[in-house]
């Protein structure tokens, strides 16, 4: 539960700026895709040493679980592509209600394949 509550605190700080990014560029004319491509990258990039020393307090093999963790916001990312083509492109709703939705969703994703996955305990 610990854990859960680090990766909310962590979240909700993180995503939020990030999301002020988002809406940042989007307003200044860049595509939403390609905008959330952009601050995709960027909190992922941010998210790998916190999570890893503070939220799941991770000891094993750091290039490990950064393969890993390559690996989960991969996934992470093409939920987050589909969710918007999905509801941006083919339904026509607006993009920042979509991308807020699309954060909180693979958030919870993540936390569980970071949790059970990529920063599991060495068995």
């Amino acid at each position: 539960m610990l854990e859960l509550i680090r990766y909310g605190l962590v979240g909700v700080a993180s995503n939020a700026t990030i999301y002020c990014v988002y809406l940042l560029i989007t307003y200044l004319g860049v595509e939403p895709k390609a905008a959330m491509t952009l601050v995709y990258i960027l909190g992922a990039s941010i998210g790998f040493i916190g999570n890893r020393k503070w939220t799941f307090a991770h000891q094993g093999n750091a290039t490990s679980a950064a393969i890993r963790y390559v690996l989960a916001h991969s996934f992470g990312y093409v939920l987050n592509f589909l969710i918007l083509y999905t509801f941006v492109d083919h339904l026509s709703y607006a993009h920042q209600w979509v991308q807020a939705a699309a954060i909180i969703i693979v958030a919870g994703f993540l936390f569980i394949v970071f949790k059970y996955f990529v920063f599991r305990e060495s068995t």
